[in-house]
Protein backbone atom coordinates (compact mmCIF):
# COMPACT_ATOMS: atom_id res chain seq x y z
CA UNK A 1 0.00 0.00 0.00
CA UNK A 2 2.91 2.31 0.78
CA UNK A 3 4.23 1.98 -2.79
CA UNK A 4 0.77 2.77 -4.17
CA UNK A 5 0.54 5.94 -2.08
CA UNK A 6 3.99 6.91 -3.36
CA UNK A 7 2.77 6.39 -6.92
CA UNK A 8 -0.28 8.57 -6.24
CA UNK A 9 1.96 11.30 -4.81
CA UNK A 10 4.10 11.04 -7.96
CA UNK A 11 1.05 11.55 -10.20
CA UNK A 12 -0.12 14.54 -8.16
CA UNK A 13 3.40 16.05 -8.28
CA UNK A 14 3.33 15.70 -12.08
CA UNK A 15 -0.04 17.49 -12.12
CA UNK A 16 1.27 20.27 -9.86
CA UNK A 17 4.28 20.97 -12.09
CA UNK A 18 2.21 20.92 -15.27
CA UNK A 19 -0.53 23.08 -13.77
CA UNK A 20 2.05 25.62 -12.58
CA UNK A 21 3.42 26.01 -16.13
CA UNK A 22 0.39 28.01 -17.34
CA UNK A 23 0.55 30.98 -14.92
CA UNK A 24 4.35 30.95 -15.05
CA UNK A 25 4.20 31.17 -18.84
CA UNK A 26 1.87 34.16 -18.53
CA UNK A 27 4.19 35.86 -16.05
CA UNK A 28 7.44 35.16 -17.91
CA UNK A 29 6.67 35.18 -21.61
CA UNK A 30 4.03 37.76 -22.38
CA UNK A 31 2.70 37.84 -25.96
CA UNK A 32 4.67 35.21 -27.88
CA UNK A 33 3.43 33.09 -30.75
CA UNK A 34 1.58 30.04 -29.33
CA UNK A 35 3.68 27.67 -31.45
CA UNK A 36 6.84 29.48 -30.29
CA UNK A 37 5.79 28.96 -26.67
CA UNK A 38 5.06 25.26 -27.28
CA UNK A 39 8.33 24.80 -29.16
CA UNK A 40 10.46 26.45 -26.47
CA UNK A 41 8.66 24.53 -23.72
CA UNK A 42 9.27 21.19 -25.42
CA UNK A 43 12.84 22.13 -26.38
CA UNK A 44 13.56 23.10 -22.76
CA UNK A 45 12.10 19.79 -21.66
CA UNK A 46 14.17 17.73 -24.09
CA UNK A 47 17.51 19.52 -23.68
CA UNK A 48 17.17 19.78 -19.89
CA UNK A 49 16.47 16.07 -19.56
CA UNK A 50 19.28 15.23 -22.00
CA UNK A 51 21.70 17.09 -19.73
CA UNK A 52 20.27 15.30 -16.69
CA UNK A 53 20.77 11.93 -18.41
CA UNK A 54 24.36 12.89 -19.26
CA UNK A 55 25.08 13.90 -15.66
CA UNK A 56 23.53 10.65 -14.42
CA UNK A 57 25.72 8.66 -16.77
CA UNK A 58 28.91 10.51 -15.80
CA UNK A 59 28.21 9.97 -12.10
CA UNK A 60 27.76 6.22 -12.52
CA UNK A 61 30.79 4.04 -11.92
CA UNK A 62 32.29 2.48 -15.01
CA UNK A 63 31.74 -1.03 -13.64
CA UNK A 64 28.22 -0.36 -12.38
CA UNK A 65 25.30 -2.07 -14.16
CA UNK A 66 22.88 0.22 -15.99
CA UNK A 67 20.03 1.63 -13.94
CA UNK A 68 17.53 1.22 -16.75
CA UNK A 69 17.11 -0.99 -19.78
CA UNK A 70 17.41 0.58 -23.23
CA UNK A 71 14.27 0.90 -25.32
CA UNK A 72 13.68 -2.20 -27.42
CA UNK A 73 13.09 -1.94 -31.16
CA UNK A 74 9.66 -3.55 -30.75
CA UNK A 75 8.63 -0.67 -28.48
CA UNK A 76 9.67 2.06 -30.91
CA UNK A 77 6.27 2.23 -32.71
CA UNK A 78 4.45 2.85 -29.41
CA UNK A 79 6.83 5.69 -28.47
CA UNK A 80 6.78 7.14 -31.99
CA UNK A 81 2.98 7.13 -31.97
CA UNK A 82 2.95 8.87 -28.59
CA UNK A 83 5.36 11.55 -29.83
CA UNK A 84 3.36 12.21 -33.01
CA UNK A 85 0.00 12.26 -31.21
CA UNK A 86 0.97 14.17 -28.07
CA UNK A 87 3.96 16.22 -29.13
CA UNK A 88 3.04 17.25 -32.66
CA UNK A 89 -0.66 16.75 -33.51
CA UNK A 90 -2.01 17.69 -30.07
CA UNK A 91 -0.28 21.09 -29.74
CA UNK A 92 -0.98 21.92 -33.40
CA UNK A 93 -4.71 21.26 -33.03
CA UNK A 94 -4.82 23.20 -29.77
CA UNK A 95 -3.12 26.25 -31.28
CA UNK A 96 -5.45 26.16 -34.30
CA UNK A 97 -8.45 25.93 -31.98
CA UNK A 98 -7.29 28.80 -29.77
CA UNK A 99 -7.30 31.13 -32.77
CA UNK A 100 -11.10 31.19 -32.92
CA UNK A 101 -12.19 29.70 -29.56
CA UNK A 102 -12.55 31.85 -26.41
CA UNK A 103 -10.11 30.97 -23.62
CA UNK A 104 -12.92 30.03 -21.23
CA UNK A 105 -14.46 27.62 -23.75
CA UNK A 106 -11.05 26.08 -24.44
CA UNK A 107 -10.43 25.58 -20.73
CA UNK A 108 -13.76 23.76 -20.43
CA UNK A 109 -13.03 21.55 -23.42
CA UNK A 110 -9.54 20.67 -22.18
CA UNK A 111 -11.17 18.77 -19.32
CA UNK A 112 -12.06 16.15 -21.92
CA UNK A 113 -8.47 14.88 -21.94
CA UNK A 114 -8.91 13.01 -18.65
CA UNK A 115 -12.24 11.55 -19.77
CA UNK A 116 -10.93 10.44 -23.16
CA UNK A 117 -7.77 9.00 -21.57
CA UNK A 118 -9.86 6.87 -19.23
CA UNK A 119 -12.32 5.80 -21.94
CA UNK A 120 -9.52 4.64 -24.25
CA UNK A 121 -7.83 2.81 -21.36
CA UNK A 122 -11.07 1.13 -20.31
CA UNK A 123 -12.49 0.31 -23.75
CA UNK A 124 -9.45 -0.24 -25.99
CA UNK A 125 -6.83 -1.49 -23.52
CA UNK A 126 -9.29 -3.23 -21.15
CA UNK A 127 -7.96 -1.54 -18.02
CA UNK A 128 -10.15 -2.47 -15.07
CA UNK A 129 -12.35 0.01 -13.22
CA UNK A 130 -15.35 -0.04 -10.92
CA UNK A 131 -18.14 2.35 -9.94
CA UNK A 132 -15.98 4.06 -7.31
CA UNK A 133 -13.19 4.81 -9.80
CA UNK A 134 -15.69 6.06 -12.40
CA UNK A 135 -17.36 8.28 -9.78
CA UNK A 136 -13.96 9.65 -8.73
CA UNK A 137 -13.12 10.50 -12.32
CA UNK A 138 -16.50 12.19 -12.74
CA UNK A 139 -15.93 14.31 -9.60
CA UNK A 140 -12.48 15.42 -10.76
CA UNK A 141 -13.75 16.34 -14.23
CA UNK A 142 -16.74 18.17 -12.72
CA UNK A 143 -14.32 20.16 -10.59
CA UNK A 144 -12.28 21.04 -13.66
CA UNK A 145 -15.39 22.17 -15.53
CA UNK A 146 -16.51 24.30 -12.59
CA UNK A 147 -13.03 25.79 -12.22
CA UNK A 148 -12.99 26.98 -15.82
CA UNK A 149 -16.68 27.90 -16.14
CA UNK A 150 -17.39 31.57 -16.74
CA UNK A 151 -20.89 31.53 -18.15
CA UNK A 152 -22.72 30.01 -21.10
CA UNK A 153 -20.75 29.38 -24.28
CA UNK A 154 -21.54 28.52 -27.85
CA UNK A 155 -21.65 25.01 -29.22
CA UNK A 156 -18.94 23.09 -30.99
CA UNK A 157 -17.48 25.45 -33.59
CA UNK A 158 -14.65 24.30 -35.90
CA UNK A 159 -12.19 25.85 -33.46
CA UNK A 160 -13.76 23.99 -30.55
CA UNK A 161 -13.57 20.75 -32.51
CA UNK A 162 -9.83 21.35 -32.93
CA UNK A 163 -9.49 21.63 -29.14
CA UNK A 164 -11.45 18.39 -28.73
CA UNK A 165 -9.12 16.82 -31.29
CA UNK A 166 -6.13 17.97 -29.25
CA UNK A 167 -7.60 16.29 -26.16
CA UNK A 168 -8.08 13.08 -28.13
CA UNK A 169 -4.46 13.22 -29.33
CA UNK A 170 -3.17 13.62 -25.77
CA UNK A 171 -5.43 10.82 -24.57
CA UNK A 172 -3.95 8.55 -27.25
CA UNK A 173 -0.47 9.74 -26.24
CA UNK A 174 -1.14 8.80 -22.60
CA UNK A 175 -2.29 5.31 -23.52
CA UNK A 176 0.55 4.66 -25.95
CA UNK A 177 3.11 5.90 -23.42
CA UNK A 178 1.80 3.33 -20.98
CA UNK A 179 3.07 0.62 -23.36
CA UNK A 180 6.67 1.79 -22.83
CA UNK A 181 6.36 2.99 -19.22
CA UNK A 182 8.51 0.15 -17.86
CA UNK A 183 11.52 1.78 -19.51
CA UNK A 184 13.54 4.75 -18.30
CA UNK A 185 11.02 7.55 -17.79
CA UNK A 186 13.69 10.22 -18.26
CA UNK A 187 14.67 8.86 -21.69
CA UNK A 188 11.04 8.66 -22.83
CA UNK A 189 10.31 12.24 -21.78
CA UNK A 190 13.59 13.48 -23.29
CA UNK A 191 12.85 11.93 -26.69
CA UNK A 192 9.36 13.44 -26.68
CA UNK A 193 10.74 16.89 -25.97
CA UNK A 194 13.54 16.71 -28.53
CA UNK A 195 11.10 15.58 -31.22
CA UNK A 196 8.19 17.92 -30.45
CA UNK A 197 10.26 21.05 -29.76
CA UNK A 198 11.82 21.52 -33.23
CA UNK A 199 8.54 20.62 -34.97
CA UNK A 200 6.61 23.31 -33.09
CA UNK A 201 9.39 25.85 -33.65
CA UNK A 202 9.41 25.14 -37.39
CA UNK A 203 5.66 25.73 -37.51
CA UNK A 204 6.12 28.97 -35.57
CA UNK A 205 8.75 30.25 -38.01
CA UNK A 206 6.66 29.13 -41.00
CA UNK A 207 3.81 31.27 -39.63
CA UNK A 208 6.11 34.28 -39.41
CA UNK A 209 7.35 34.21 -35.82
CA UNK A 210 10.83 35.40 -34.84
CA UNK A 211 13.17 34.44 -32.03
CA UNK A 212 12.38 36.34 -28.81
CA UNK A 213 15.16 37.86 -26.72
CA UNK A 214 17.55 35.61 -24.83
CA UNK A 215 15.96 36.17 -21.43
CA UNK A 216 12.55 35.03 -22.65
CA UNK A 217 14.06 32.01 -24.41
CA UNK A 218 15.83 30.97 -21.20
CA UNK A 219 12.70 31.56 -19.11
CA UNK A 220 10.50 29.58 -21.49
CA UNK A 221 12.91 26.66 -21.62
CA UNK A 222 13.24 26.63 -17.82
CA UNK A 223 9.45 26.53 -17.41
CA UNK A 224 9.26 23.82 -20.09
CA UNK A 225 11.90 21.73 -18.33
CA UNK A 226 9.94 21.73 -15.06
CA UNK A 227 6.35 21.90 -16.32
CA UNK A 228 6.73 19.60 -19.32
CA UNK A 229 9.97 17.63 -18.76
CA UNK A 230 10.09 16.77 -15.05
CA UNK A 231 6.30 16.57 -15.01
CA UNK A 232 6.32 14.03 -17.83
CA UNK A 233 9.00 11.95 -16.12
CA UNK A 234 6.81 11.75 -13.01
CA UNK A 235 3.75 11.03 -15.17
CA UNK A 236 5.48 8.05 -16.84
CA UNK A 237 6.57 6.67 -13.45
CA UNK A 238 2.96 6.96 -12.25
CA UNK A 239 1.72 5.21 -15.40
CA UNK A 240 4.06 2.33 -14.63
CA UNK A 241 2.55 1.86 -11.17
CA UNK A 242 -1.07 3.01 -11.45
CA UNK A 243 -2.20 2.40 -15.01
CA UNK A 244 -3.43 4.97 -17.50
CA UNK A 245 -6.94 5.86 -16.32
CA UNK A 246 -5.98 6.37 -12.68
CA UNK A 247 -2.89 8.39 -13.55
CA UNK A 248 -4.97 10.47 -15.94
CA UNK A 249 -7.50 11.12 -13.18
CA UNK A 250 -4.88 12.41 -10.76
CA UNK A 251 -3.27 14.45 -13.53
CA UNK A 252 -6.63 16.08 -14.25
CA UNK A 253 -6.31 18.13 -11.05
CA UNK A 254 -3.50 20.13 -12.72
CA UNK A 255 -5.76 23.19 -13.39
CA UNK A 256 -6.38 23.48 -9.66
CA UNK A 257 -2.65 23.90 -9.03
CA UNK A 258 -2.48 26.45 -11.85
CA UNK A 259 -5.29 28.55 -10.40
CA UNK A 260 -3.79 28.33 -6.90
CA UNK A 261 -0.42 29.56 -8.18
CA UNK A 262 -2.15 32.36 -10.11
CA UNK A 263 -3.82 33.50 -6.90
CA UNK A 264 -0.42 33.63 -5.21
CA UNK A 265 1.21 35.53 -8.09
CA UNK A 266 -1.72 37.92 -8.51
CA UNK A 267 -3.39 37.98 -5.06
CA UNK A 268 -7.16 38.21 -5.00
CA UNK A 269 -9.98 36.58 -3.09
CA UNK A 270 -10.81 33.16 -4.62
CA UNK A 271 -14.28 32.88 -6.09
CA UNK A 272 -16.78 30.42 -4.64
CA UNK A 273 -16.32 28.26 -7.73
CA UNK A 274 -12.66 27.73 -6.75
CA UNK A 275 -13.64 26.26 -3.37
CA UNK A 276 -16.41 24.16 -4.93
CA UNK A 277 -13.96 22.83 -7.54
CA UNK A 278 -11.43 22.11 -4.80
CA UNK A 279 -14.05 20.10 -2.89
CA UNK A 280 -15.05 18.10 -5.99
CA UNK A 281 -11.46 17.33 -6.96
CA UNK A 282 -10.58 16.40 -3.36
CA UNK A 283 -13.58 14.04 -3.34
CA UNK A 284 -12.43 12.46 -6.60
CA UNK A 285 -8.86 11.98 -5.36
CA UNK A 286 -10.17 10.54 -2.07
CA UNK A 287 -12.35 8.02 -3.92
CA UNK A 288 -9.32 6.91 -5.93
CA UNK A 289 -6.97 6.76 -2.95
CA UNK A 290 -9.34 4.59 -0.91
CA UNK A 291 -9.74 2.10 -3.75
CA UNK A 292 -8.93 -1.48 -2.82
CA UNK A 293 -8.98 -3.76 -5.83
CA UNK A 294 -8.34 -7.32 -4.62
CA UNK A 295 -9.17 -10.67 -6.18
CA UNK A 296 -7.53 -13.91 -7.24
CA UNK A 297 -5.68 -13.34 -10.49
CA UNK A 298 -3.23 -15.20 -12.69
CA UNK A 299 0.04 -13.86 -14.04
CA UNK A 300 0.90 -15.39 -17.40
CA UNK A 301 4.49 -16.21 -18.28
CA UNK A 302 6.26 -12.97 -19.13
CA UNK A 303 9.78 -11.84 -19.95
CA UNK A 304 10.71 -8.16 -19.77
CA UNK A 305 13.32 -5.75 -18.47
CA UNK A 306 12.81 -3.06 -15.87
CA UNK A 307 14.11 -1.78 -12.55
CA UNK A 308 12.84 -3.99 -9.71
CA UNK A 309 13.31 -5.46 -6.24
CA UNK A 310 12.88 -9.11 -5.31
CA UNK A 311 9.31 -9.21 -4.07
CA UNK A 312 6.31 -11.48 -4.52
CA UNK A 313 6.40 -10.87 -8.28
CA UNK A 314 10.18 -11.17 -8.71
CA UNK A 315 11.38 -14.53 -7.47
CA UNK A 316 13.82 -15.41 -10.19
CA UNK A 317 17.38 -16.64 -10.33
CA UNK A 318 20.23 -14.69 -11.88
CA UNK A 319 22.44 -15.93 -14.68
CA UNK A 320 25.15 -13.46 -13.66
CA UNK A 321 27.18 -12.73 -10.53
CA UNK A 322 24.78 -10.63 -8.45
CA UNK A 323 26.13 -8.70 -5.46
CA UNK A 324 22.74 -8.37 -3.79
CA UNK A 325 22.18 -4.71 -4.73
CA UNK A 326 18.51 -3.68 -5.06
CA UNK A 327 16.79 -2.30 -6.98
CA UNK A 328 18.54 -3.47 -10.11
CA UNK A 329 17.81 -3.84 -13.81
CA UNK A 330 18.11 -6.89 -16.04
CA UNK A 331 16.03 -9.10 -18.30
CA UNK A 332 14.04 -11.56 -16.20
CA UNK A 333 11.24 -14.07 -16.57
CA UNK A 334 7.98 -14.30 -14.67
CA UNK A 335 6.65 -17.82 -14.34
CA UNK A 336 2.87 -18.38 -14.27
CA UNK A 337 1.54 -17.43 -10.85
CA UNK A 338 -1.92 -17.34 -9.29
CA UNK A 339 -2.46 -15.46 -6.04
CA UNK A 340 -4.66 -12.89 -4.31
CA UNK A 341 -3.68 -9.41 -3.12
CA UNK A 342 -4.64 -5.76 -3.53
CA UNK A 343 -3.24 -4.28 -6.74
CA UNK A 344 -3.46 -1.56 -9.38
CA UNK A 345 -3.17 -2.10 -13.18
CA UNK A 346 0.61 -1.63 -13.09
CA UNK A 347 3.15 -3.28 -15.40
CA UNK A 348 2.55 -6.65 -13.71
CA UNK A 349 -1.24 -6.51 -13.42
CA UNK A 350 -2.70 -6.00 -16.87
CA UNK A 351 -4.91 -9.05 -16.79
CA UNK A 352 -8.51 -9.45 -17.84
CA UNK A 353 -11.38 -9.54 -15.35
Amino acid sequence: MKSHLHAIATALAAAALFGAATPLAKALLGALSPFMVAGLFYLGSGTGLALAILVRRLRRRADAPPDHAPLRLAEAPWLAGAIVAGGVAGPALLMLGLVTTPAASSALLLNLEGVLTALIAWVCFRENFDAQIALGMAAIVAGGVLLSWSGPHAGLTPGALCVVGACLCWAIDNNLTRKVSANDAMTIACLKGLAAGPVNLLVAFWLGAHWPDGARIAAAMAVGFAGYGVSLVLFVVALRNLGTARTGAYFSVAPLFGVALSLMLWPQRPALTFWAALALMALGVWLHVRERHEHEHTHDALEHTHRHRHDAHHRHEHDFDWDGTEPHTHAHQHLPLTHTHAHFPDVHHRHSH
